[in-house]
């Protein structure tokens, strides 16, 4: 499972599960926006898209809990 959020030069967003979600949190906070009628999302001027998968952040997806 992959993790998305948005990143501009004066706020980072939470991790969200869904890159849907992650770009309708981004919209709330002006990172870019989000036109409801077609679905498409515009990020604004230095906001960047960052994913991480969780499996692997830590290299300890072998070790059992």
């Amino acid at each position: 499972m992959c993790l998305y959020r948005f990143v501009t030069p004066h706020r980072i967003g939470k991790w969200y599960p869904d890159l849907l979600t992650a770009q309708r949190q981004a919209f709330a906070i002006g990172a870019g926006f989000l036109d409801e009628r077609t679905g498409e999302f515009y990020a604004y001027k230095d906001t960047r898209l960052e994913t991480q998968d969780p499996v692997m952040q830590d290299g300890a997806e072998g070790i059992a809990a």
